[in-house]
């Protein structure tokens, strides 16, 4: 009785479970098909707007074909027209030169020539008409160039000399050193005198301590000079001054020197505008820094040339960079003081041995005229040479050859076996020797200085005063420790 109980307690609450969801599937089933009557509804109304839009478009494109139609109609009607119109032309041209023959062949007939023997006819005419005026305006044109080619030569040799103005402040025979006190004068000379006489032996130039508070260093050589003062104002600011550091600081000095040199190569050729040079080439130019010809520096007298001869080289239509090389390199020769021979054999030996353009070599070997002249650049490196030396002012005879001098007094000791170095002092008053101690006795010292005496009067006839000639040996011995 109770399980009977209990299974039909059980089954009424399966049946109502059962009914409740039935009822919620009725539910979703509603609300699927409202969704899907709404969904419906919206698509159909797109598809209605999508047609409405679809026969506007259609309309559209139907009144634009009929546009295109008229218009179309519209250029055949102009092209038809046009058609016509050239065939008016043509008709008109025909009947145009069917009467010009007819009349060219009546006056033929007429004139009892051909057309071809009429035109040579009136050219002849024309042409002993014309022949006198020719001629008048051809020596009228002659007498004009001749008046203006002077006057316009000189106005592109001034144009040219315009662009050999410079900045650069030439430096002579003199370098002057000021010295924070007068003490540093006693510390500088050294005990008996022997620091200065190290400095000037390591240096090759004269020192001067007379003026109060500067020390003048005087040398015919600007490189030695140069040298000598940045050494100088190094030792004093360092404050050893003593035989040994004076020629380490002339040494290490010497070595930088070299490297200004080089730096004032590159800065003159990139001032003419030329690049990537030879080492070498650029070493020797910057050894213009320090070299004067007749007076003149160098690289003043090559800027001024080369800007001179570039100026020509565009009025005249030449090739301007060969002129640019010919006058930059025109006095290479004059720096290179390892071989002999003149300056012009020595620039065209090295622009050879370089490989430079013949045009180059031929600008440097003809630009004193000592060669024909082979080209127009050539022609232009000599004028602007001339220009730039000839100036007033640019030059003076008298320290060229002072600077000759000097150096045929140094060179009188070099040849000699065992000299290791010689220069000449007190504006070549005096010489000093220094020879190797190794291959030079103190007896031998002696005689060296005779046979140097003996060719200098030989090469000196006459000489304002005397020349003073000391050998210098120094024997040293040196060791080191391990340690």
């Amino acid at each position: 009785m109770f399980d009977f109980i209990k299974n039909l307690l059980f089954g009424n609450q399966k049946r109502e479970a059962e009914a409740n969801r039935l009822t919620r599937i009725e539910q979703q089933a509603k609300e699927i098909t409202l969704r899907a009557n709404e969904e419906a509804l919206r698509i159909k109304q797109e598809a209605q707007k999508t047609l409405t839009e679809a026969l506007e478009v259609e309309k559209s494109l139907s009144k634009k074909e009929e546009q295109i139609a008229s218009k179309e109609q519209g250029f055949t009607q102009e092209k038809q027209q046009i058609e016509r119109e050239k065939q008016s032309l043509n008709d008109a041209r025909r009947d145009i030169d069917e009467k010009r023959d007819a009349v060219l062949q009546k006056l033929e007939k007429i004139a009892q020539m051909t057309k071809d023997q009429a035109r040579t006819l009136l050219l002849q005419g024309w042409e002993e008409k014309l022949k006198a005026d020719v001629a008048k305006r051809i020596k009228q044109a002659d007498e004009e160039v001749k008046q203006t080619a002077d006057e316009k030569a000189k106005q592109i040799l001034v144009d040219a000399m315009r662009y050999g103005a410079t900045d650069y402040v030439a430096e002579y025979t003199l370098s002057v050193v000021h010295l924070p006190s007068d003490d540093y004068k006693g510390r500088i000379i050294g005990k008996e005198g022997r620091n200065i006489r190290a400095f000037e032996i390591a240096t090759g130039v004269d020192v001067d301590l007379e003026e109060e508070g500067v020390m003048k260093l005087s040398s015919f050589d600007s490189v030695r000079r140069e040298i000598a003062r940045v050494a100088l104002e190094r030792l004093i600011k360092d404050g050893r001054i003593q035989p040994l550091r004076i020629e380490e600081i002339v040494a290490k000095t010497r070595e930088e020197i070299e490297k200004v040199i080089f730096k004032a190569g590159e800065e003159l050729a990139h001032k003419v505008g030329i690049f990537n040079l030879p080492p070498e080439i650029t070493q020797l130019l910057g050894k213009f820094k320090y070299r004067y010809s007749y007076g003149q520096n160098m690289i003043i007298h090559t800027l001024e040339e080369t800007r001179i001869g570039v100026a020509l080289a565009h009025e005249l239509k030449a090739d301007v960079n060969v002129v640019k090389l010919g006058c930059l390199l025109h006095d290479i020769g004059k720096v290179i003081d390892v071989k002999e021979g003149s300056h012009i054999d020595l620039g065209v030996e090295l622009a050879k041995k370089y490989r430079f353009p013949q045009k180059v070599v031929d600008c440097i070997a003809s630009h004193h005229e000592d060669v024909p002249f082979t080209s127009i650049e050539a022609i232009i490196v000599y004028i602007a040479d001339a220009v730039s030396g000839g100036r007033p002012g640019a030059r003076h005879e008298d320290l060229e050859e002072y600077l000759k001098r000097i150096k045929t007094i140094e060179d009188a000791a070099k040849t000699k076996k065992g000299v290791k170095e010689a220069y000449a002092l007190q504006a070549g008053r005096e010489l000093r020797v220094i020879v190797k101690p190794d291959e030079i006795s103190d007896d031998e010292a002696v005689i060296l200085a005779g046979k140097i005496k003996q060719e200098l009067e030989e090469k000196f006839e006459v000489f304002p005063g005397q020349i003073k000639i000391t050998v210098l040996r120094e024997f040293r011995a040196e060791d080191r420790t391990k340690i």
